[in-house]
């Protein structure tokens, strides 16, 4: 049990039935009552977002997310099959676990998947990843590097903005949490 004085970002607990990660939180001294910590959570299995505010001496489940390095394999249907890189053993998650990761995911790429327990909670991508550019328009005469952008098609399906010179069929660097363009690999 920790004290919600205690709760900083990305803190997990057990709240209502349910697991939810602190995204802000606030301490509140009013001038004659006692403090007050204001929070704001996500529900870590279905994403809905609810403010509470507690009294400074409640307490709260805290929880312990591991966290397991694994590689996405293929896509079946709508479900994204995953291996474990310790156990070997493959694990389906679902379209809405995924969300916009799948943006940038390709085969053999290793990602961190949040586990608690057996359940998977959440994944995280490398912050860069080497993707090629399957479809963009072709470069022109004197377009250069502090020039203008234009969108590019990526492998995995994605669309990013890249510099006029940057031609089909290019490695690029892409930011997974921004969706940027960073470079040519």
């Amino acid at each position: 049990m920790i004290s919600v004085t205690e709760l900083r970002n990305g803190t997990k607990v057990e709240m209502d039935g349910g697991l939810w990660e602190c995204l802000d939180y606030s301490h509140l001294k009013m001038g004659r009552g006692g403090a007050k910590v204001v929070t704001k959570f996500r529900n870590m299995e279905s994403g809905a977002i609810v403010d509470r505010t507690f009294n400074s001496g409640e307490k709260l489940q805290d929880i312990y997310v591991e966290g397991k390095t694994m590689q996405y394999l293929y896509k079946d249907g709508e479900d994204f099959m995953f291996m474990d890189m310790e156990t070997f053993e493959q694990v389906t998650l679902s379209p809405n676990l995924v969300g916009d990761a799948a943006k940038f995911m390709k085969e053999n790429t290793e990602v961190d998947v949040a586990m608690y327990g057996e359940k998977a909670l959440s994944i995280t991508l490398p912050n860069q990843v080497i993707l090629k550019i399957v479809e963009t328009d072709p470069g022109l005469r004197g377009d250069t590097a502090s020039g203008g952008t234009k969108p590019a098609k990526l492998e995995t399906g994605a669309t990013v903005q890249v510099p006029l010179f940057v031609e089909q069929d290019t490695m690029v660097k892409v930011d997974t949490r921004t969706g940027a363009y960073l470079s040519r690999a």
